[in-house]
């Protein structure tokens, strides 16, 4: 019978806050994520819960919290702490909320000093803008700000135990820098879910690494540099061990030939050396996977692409010392094979400079999309060419249906593009991006955020667009993928608009033209 403890009144030796007992939990009937997991948090520790994409690292946040219930086994939280989540992403039923009604929220009773506990986590988590922001909807931020509301609305709870689920997302330089230099202050205990190696790096004492396989959690002192290094070192000794045992085995085997070839008493000499052979079989060392990675990959750009594909004159930023749009002009013409990256700091408006310009495309899909935001977005001077098939990576995912499967949501795209489904190359397509026939019938709302973001991209490749834009293509992405989507951006013959806060991977990419929101000419 499963037990969580939350509140327990044991003390544990090494002044441990958090325990897990053999906890075996389950997604469904038939998805087992953890199988009699075992690992301690001391008090005061800051860890890495590192793992690949869908292994179950937020379902471990859930359990923590209450959230989700054990199969089996304990889980053990020292009397009287308690514990804050900042998730990876604002729930879709909270962005109607007014900054006030967010922050309240967070607590079953209601609070009475709420504003000035707002105002203190806001300088916190540096969210800087114009005038008192309480009033405003959630919606009306920029995905960085709203990144940094979901690590303050955590914050504002003062928790013994703060889990933060991919808090870097979204966050520009100096906001990460803000938030690794709290981390590295912060005095009492955390867990961080990140594909952020360098950020990870930083701060951390431990790692708790989820291995999707074994469904086992290991357990790690130092950095993921520092675990990295060990896994690889205990891999090479593992299978060291393995060669030596196989040669063994083989000898055995070879010996035990030679001597029921002999028959008589030798045939009970050649039994023998089978049982030993069977016995050092049994001996040898199941060496630990490694995450998987997906393939190279191309996205196919649109055939028949001539002339001007897209013309930008000017767009609006959202300036922090003034209360409109402020509407810059720019020059930009993209034909086929130019790269433009935009770039500016959080909140000045660059993924509604994409829904602007995505507004404009003539596809019912997209309009249904944007519909309940067209009225607020700023205007932008921009003309997409006639008849271009226009991909669109969204930072919260939002151009798929999450009621939608994998397989539906595939489909839906093979067919407007090519006229027919073509089954065989949808599920070559999946299978690259490790949506194997496990999870191909599973509702998009269903996936974790890291696999959402490799369905986008099976999408892009099934769609071959003329224009692609995409907005923070590596959020939520283990990095071990990210250079081959690096890889697959420079290569892409179609005409290319990117935002993305991360200098390494850009770096990757060719970029023919670059605005610098807020540089522009008014």
């Amino acid at each position: 019978m499963a037990k969580t403890a939350k509140n327990d009144k044991s003390n544990f030796a090494g002044d441990n806050i958090i325990r897990f007992d053999e906890v075996t939990f389950d997604w469904g009937s038939n998805k087992r994520i953890l199988d009699e997991v075992r690992f301690t948090v001391r008090k005061g520790s800051k860890i890495s819960l590192m793992g690949q994409n869908g292994a179950g690292k937020s379902t471990i946040f859930g359990l923590i919290i209450g959230d989700n219930k054990p199969e089996s086994g304990e889980i053990f939280i020292t009397n009287g702490v308690t514990v804050a989540t900042a998730k990876q992403v604002i729930p879709r039923d909270q962005m109607e909320l007014t900054v006030r009604d967010f922050f309240s929220n967070c607590f079953l009773e209601k609070i009475y000093d709420i504003d000035p506990r707002i105002d203190t986590v806001l300088e916190v988590v540096n969210l800087k803008t114009r005038g008192d922001i309480k009033d405003r909807q959630v919606k009306s931020f920029s995905g960085g700000q709203q990144a940094r509301l979901l690590l303050a609305s955590a914050l504002i709870q003062d928790p013994d135990i703060l889990l933060l689920d991919e808090p870097t997302n979204n966050l520009d330089k100096e906001g990460i820098d803000h938030l690794t230099q709290f981390l590295i202050d912060y005095k009492k205990t955390c867990l961080v879910i990140s594909h952020d190696a360098d950020f990870l790096n930083s701060f951390t004492h431990g790692v708790l690494y989820l291995d999707v396989y074994t469904k086992k959690v290991e357990q790690y002192v130092g950095d993921y540099k520092d675990v990295l290094e060990e896994i690889g070192r205990r891999i090479e000794k593992e299978n060291m061990e393995n060669s030596r045992l196989m040669k063994e085995i083989e000898a055995k085997k070879y010996q035990a030939g030679l001597f029921a070839q002999k028959g008589g008493q030798m045939r009970l000499v050649a039994k023998r050396m089978r049982e030993k052979a069977e016995e050092l079989e049994g001996d040898i060392v199941d060496v630990r996977k490694e995450d998987r990675t997906i393939k190279e990959f191309t996205i196919p750009s649109q055939k028949d692409l001539i002339g001007e594909i897209i013309k930008i004159n000017g767009y609006s930023i959202l300036s922090p010392t003034k209360h409109k749009p402020v509407k810059l002009t720019c020059n930009i013409s993209l034909r086929k094979n130019t790269h433009l990256l935009i770039s500016g700091p959080n909140g000045i408006g660059k993924s509604t400079m994409l829904e602007s310009i995505v507004s404009k495309v003539d596809d019912l899909n997209i309009q249904t999309l944007l519909k309940k935001n067209l009225e607020h977005l700023p205007p932008v001077d921009a003309t997409i060419a006639s008849g271009v098939r226009v991909g669109y990576y969204r930072q919260d995912f939002s151009m798929m249906d999450f009621n939608d499967t994998v397989y539906e949501s595939l489909e839906k795209i093979i067919r407007a593009t090519e006229g027919r489904l073509i089954e065989t190359e949808l599920r070559a397509v999946a299978a690259s991006f490790l949506i194997s026939a496990d999870n191909i019938h599973t509702k998009i709302a269903s996936l974790s955020e890291g696999q959402k973001g490799l369905v986008a991209f099976a999408r892009l490749v099934l769609l071959k667009p003329g224009l692609l834009i995409l907005d923070e293509p590596t959020n939520h992405i283990n990095f071990r993928h990210i250079p081959q989507i690096a890889k697959a951006l420079d290569s892409y013959e179609g005409a290319m608009i990117l935002i993305s806060h991360v200098p390494e991977f850009v770096s990757q990419i060719r970029i023919d033209q670059t605005i610098e929101m807020g540089k522009g000419k008014n």
